[in-house]
């Protein structure tokens, strides 16, 4: 009985072990606060791949001859344009593999993760999509020539999201502060500063350095 006891031991605490050893970063928020950026920044220094589900959607659009914006009204009533890139966010949840991942639902499929929320004022915002030439919302925002346009594109974007969301998997509201580890505020903060606060706090949470 001693030796299956010790056996047990032995393995819970490698269960644990490696369980620790993997980290996994989910990074949402809004428009223009930094998302993607500081994702790659973080992927870049842990040493592990960055995964964004709003580039993937994008890609899954664009086989579809949509737009971003056509395609998220699309998904308003057919749910398989969210279903299929979050089996995606699932599927790699369960791989064993450290990750950094972009997505605004990835919080809720992967509950364990560091959950982070990046917000910003909506002038400010506007003003990073328009000069961003590598953010997600660019291609969008480049059609529309005043602040105030690419402002209601990103606000009415955030709506179809949450309309989606309520209706697919019953989320209320993805920006709810309660569903993250932290919520940072960027409009202050240059990408740096953004990188340095979020990584002394993922350094609280585990033993990666």
């Amino acid at each position: 009985m001693c030796i299956y006891k010790y056996a047990l031991f032995k393995l819970t605490f490698y269960i644990t072990y490696i369980f620790q050893l993997i980290m996994i970063i989910t990074i949402s928020g809004t428009a223009g606060s930094g998302k993607t950026t500081v994702g790659k920044l973080l992927a870049k220094h842990f040493g592990v791949k960055f995964y964004d589900i709003g580039t993937l959607r994008k890609q899954m659009a664009k086989n579809r001859g949509m737009t971003i914006e056509e395609f998220n009204k699309l998904g308003e009533t057919d749910p398989s344009t969210d279903k299929d890139a979050d089996a995606f966010t699932i599927k790699l949840s369960k791989s064993g593999e450290s990750f950094v991942m972009q997505g605004r639902t990835a919080y809720y499929f992967i509950p364990d993760s560091i959950k982070i929320y990046l917000t910003v004022s909506p002038n400010v915002a506007a003003q990073r999509v328009l000069m961003d030439n590598s953010n997600p919302e660019r291609n969008s925002a480049s059609k529309h020539s005043t602040l105030e346009e690419i402002q209601k594109l990103c606000k009415d974007r955030d709506a179809s999201d949450i309309l989606r969301y309520k209706k697919i998997y019953g989320i209320q509201n993805f920006a709810d502060p309660k569903h993250y580890d932290l919520v940072l505020d960027t409009t202050n903060l240059d990408i740096n500063q953004v990188f340095s606060k979020i990584l002394e706090f993922v350094k609280t949470k585990n033993n990666f350095k």
